[in-house]
This record gives structure tokens, sequence and C-alpha cells, in this order.
């Protein structure tokens, strides 16, 4: 399994201008109306090199963006891996050891292990548990159609299906199934939780299309809450389509295999063939069982595909 060169229409800036946030955390940069109101979090580059992140998080500081109620929080997560990027090898800038995006747990948070991901996440841990609603930007190794993700939280759904972009949604009734990711965080990963917290994937990742979505869907989520004026130009919301996740699969031998190269999107029966992982086979386990995210390498201990069905 070959990742193909991707189109880098989108490339990393220095971002040193930003380390010295007002939090006392670097890269974390928090400005408060004075007028009652949520807090929320715009949280960029949980993974190293999801360029639109970045692109969003710098436009609203490069405009001087401010609540006209509550508080904005602005953060670039994992800065070492954004700093390792090359364009030579632009998927390894994804993160340095732990997928900072499954380590929001208290097994992980309060453990003993160390890497600069768990270093990262524990400092920020007090900026996300600050934060009553939570738009974590993400992007996606293939150009396949965007997608939110998040927990089947009522409280969720409503958000997305009211800014309507993107269109299609990865919903979570179980959790993610390889690990805790920052929107299910404290509070935010249970029913009784109040605030949202959700997942925009905004395309490939160093495409101009994904970084113009990402700000399209930073400022639709400010809106949202009142912090930003509602933009009157915004596209009237598409048709949704929703997905439920049913199973996750975790890459566990270097001969995992595809039956036939996978982008994303594609369906299967129930029973189907759709990938071998080492003595395991991955079959459908319903009809219309749609891919999610497959891995374009093989890489042992991380996710091979998500399987879903229609809602």
């Amino acid at each position: 399994m070959t990742q193909s060169p991707p189109a880098l229409e989108v490339l990393p800036r220095d971002l040193s201008a930003y380390r010295q946030g007002n939090v006392g955390v670097d890269y974390v940069h928090r400005f408060e109306s004075g007028k009652p109101g949520p807090h929320v979090l715009i949280n960029a580059l949980t993974h190293g090199n999801e360029i639109c992140g970045m692109t969003a998080a710098t436009h609203l500081l490069d405009h001087g963006v401010r609540p006209k109620i509550g508080t904005l929080t602005v953060s670039f997560a994992n800065i070492d891996a954004y700093e390792s990027f090359t364009e030579a090898a632009p998927y390894d800038s994804r993160q340095i050891v732990h997928n900072l995006n499954r380590i929001w747990s208290p097994e992980w948070l309060d453990g003993t292990e160390d890497s600069p991901e768990l270093r990262r996440a524990r400092i920020l841990r007090p900026v996300v548990e600050a934060a009553d609603h939570i738009l974590d930007i993400h992007s996606t190794s293939q150009p396949v159609v965007p997608f939110w993700v998040y927990p089947s939280f009522e409280r969720n759904a409503k958000v997305a299906m009211a800014i309507g972009r993107p269109p299609v949604h990865l919903v979570m009734p179980d959790g993610l199934g390889s690990g805790t990711p920052l929107i299910q965080y404290g509070s935010h990963g249970g029913p009784d939780g109040k605030g949202v917290a959700m997942v925009v994937e905004c395309g490939q990742h160093f495409l101009r299309s994904a970084s113009d979505l990402a700000t399209a869907v930073t400022y639709d989520f400010l809106a949202y809450f009142g912090l930003v004026d509602k933009d009157p130009a915004a596209p009237t919301p598409e048709p949704q389509r929703r997905f439920k996740l049913l199973q996750t699969h975790v890459i566990q031998s270097e001969d995992f295999a595809f039956v036939r190269p996978l982008i994303g999107f594609e369906t299967f029966a129930k029973g189907e063939l759709i990938a071998t992982n080492g003595p395991d086979e991955i079959r459908a386990p319903v009809d219309d069982c749609t891919v999610f995210m497959p891995a374009q390498r093989v890489i042992v201990g991380r996710e091979a595909l998500y399987l879903t069905q229609p809602i």
C-alpha cells in the first residue's frame, strides 16, 4: 500500500509570532468580550500536518477577530509535529510519538508515559476544561468529501445540522473505538455534558479548498454561539447525510491489505471482505457498510479504517 504524493497547495508557515499567548500556555490566545456568553475554543493542529486548522486559526488572529459576547480561545495544539514538516515527507508530521487525538483519558494524562504529545496534552488540559464549546479542526489524507465527527448526543447533532456545512456527519454512539479524542475529554464525552464538542474534517490536508472550508466553518461555529455575526452570504445548507460508526479496526500486522485500493466512502455488502489484518479478516458487518478514513500506509498500531452505516 503506497501513499500517493499529495498536491501541496497550502504549506505550513512560521508560527513563532503566535508563540507568546496570554493564558500562560504557548500558542494559546484568549479574548474576553466582557459580556455574558459562552466560552468557545477553536483548536488547530491536533495533528501537525493538518494545515487547514492553522489557516483558520491564524485568520482569526491576523484579522483581530474578537467576540461580541462570551470568550474566544484560539489554540495551536501539536506545534512540535507541525514544525517537523517537510515537503519530501508531508504525511510524517502527523505526530511525533503519540496521536494527540487519542490520549484524552485519565489513563494517559495521569499515567507515567512521556512524549511530546502527552506533555502538550497535559499542558492544554486547563485550556480544554475551560471551554464550553469546542471546534477541533482536522483534515484527511485523501481528497474525500468533508464531514463532521461527534459523539451522538443531540446537543452536537443540533449544531452540526444547523450549520449545515459540511453536509456529512460521522456519529459516534460508543466513542471512537481506538482511544479518547479531545472532543470526548471530561464532561464533553458524557450524555450529561452541556457543551458542544465536534471535529470538522475539511478535506485533503494540503488543498486550498480544505483551508477555505475550515475558515468558513470556524466563523459558522462562532456565529452559531453569537460570538460573531452570521455571514449573510453563507450558502443554503445541502441535504444532510449521517453515518453511524459501527467498528474501528487497528492495523495489527505488517501484512495488512485491503482487497482493493480505498480512499473513503466506498460501500460493501454484509459479509463482504474488505481487508485482511494478519490472520484476521475484516468483513462488512451490515449491508451498505460505508468505509471512512481507510489507512493509506501500513503502520502497526494505527487505525486501519472505520466502518459505518447510513442513518
